[in-house]
């Protein structure tokens, strides 16, 4: 990790097209402002955690109350059944 001291105002770039600037410093906070072009993500990465945790629980709680799959129908298309490519597939017999 590098570590560096800023003075508000000052700036640090990062790669050739995002930009970090330290806009001020009151008691513990930093304010910091960054530029960067659309296709960058920029996230603050407790928030990105939560919505993380979150949507584990969302799919638990999903996968907790569906219904098990089970018969035929949810093991998909066989080869004789009415999915087959061939002539039964498309009503025509031998």
């Amino acid at each position: 990790m590098l570590v560096l001291t800023r003075k508000p105002g000052e700036r640090i770039l990062i790669g050739d097209d995002v930009e970090v600037t330290l806009l001020s410093v009151r008691g513990d906070q930093a304010r910091i402002g960054i530029t960067a072009p659309p296709s960058v993500s920029i996230c603050r990465r407790e928030v990105l955690e939560r919505v993380r945790q979150e949507n584990i629980a969302a799919a638990r709680a999903c996968a907790a109350s569906a219904p098990a799959a089970s018969g035929p129908a949810a093991r998909g298309p066989t080869a004789r059944g009415p999915t087959a490519r061939g002539p039964t597939a498309r009503g025509l017999t031998a």
